[in-house]
């Protein structure tokens, strides 16, 4: 049984009975996507995990995508209709569309056991374990046999628009040259299913022999990482012309280690 956002209002708080609860069928998995307090946050959904497993996308309060101008998001491309119903109800409606786009993607939405949404983004929980992670939505019952615990919460980040799924890297830079200058790196990795574009590793002050570490969150599923490339910019002209290049990049699959 997959609740998608199930209701706060009247809801949460009150017994078992009342509400959706892990004890409604043998296996009850959760996405929570709109669960900020009503008051004064108009968030309809359910906090606490309440399933078997409880999946809270992009922390589970504010979706992305779903802060667009009202008129963008109202004449978007699923037309004025379900525009105007995704501004009154973007977060809470994201439940299900996440839902859909996991029908049609089997290996996205890897789901993170982690204490708290801030923790996942530091990369404490990167990456899952041996006995693999679940995949929120339509396949989440793949995992049922695999839960040791009460209440499982789980953390990933999705897309600002369809397709939502994301995966994600981490990324380990070592940098070489013979000066420190100041600028940004960039990565982007190809791999055996497909490429992404470049994301940002750090910026600041480059030192050579020094490590940066970034987690990415790509909108591709690379498969098995064929070439890196790396970039770097200072974003002005330097007398100087200063070289910086990678003595090492690491890349770790947060689905497989």
């Amino acid at each position: 049984l997959s609740g998608l956002d199930p209701a706060q209002p009247y809801f949460q708080g009150t017994p078992i009975e009342v509400r959706l609860d892990k004890s409604d069928a043998d296996f009850v998995d959760i996405i929570h996507t709109d669960s900020a307090p009503t008051i004064p946050y108009l968030g309809f959904g359910i906090t606490p995990a309440i399933g078997h497993i409880d999946f809270y996308p992009n922390g589970g309060k504010q979706m992305p995508g779903c802060g667009k101008n009202p008129v963008s998001q109202i004449v978007d491309l699923d037309g004025i209709w379900e525009g105007t119903r995704d501004f009154v109800a973007c977060n809470h409606l994201r439940s299900y569309k996440y839902y859909s786009d996991s029908i049609i993607y089997p290996d996205g939405f890897i789901g993170y056991p982690c204490a708290s949404y801030d923790l996942f983004q530091s990369g404490n929980c990167f990456p899952c374990s041996e006995e693999g992670c679940p995949n929120m939505g339509h396949y989440a019952v793949k995992f049922k046999d695999k839960i040791k615990s009460d209440f499982l919460k789980l953390y990933l980040n999705t897309g600002e628009a369809r397709d939502f799924p994301l995966w994600r890297y981490k990324v380990t830079v070592t940098l070489s040259g013979r000066s420190k200058v100041n600028g940004f790196v960039n990565v982007a990795l190809y791999g055996s299913d497909g490429n992404t574009r470049q994301y940002q590793i750090t910026k600041g002050t480059l030192k050579p022999d020094n490590t940066y570490t970034a987690y990415i969150d790509a909108d591709v599923n690379v498969g098995t990482v064929t070439k890196v490339k790396f970039l770097w910019n200072n974003n002005w002209i330097n007398p100087t012309f200063p070289k910086l290049g990678a003595a090492t990049i690491t890349v770790q699959s947060g689905q497989n280690g």
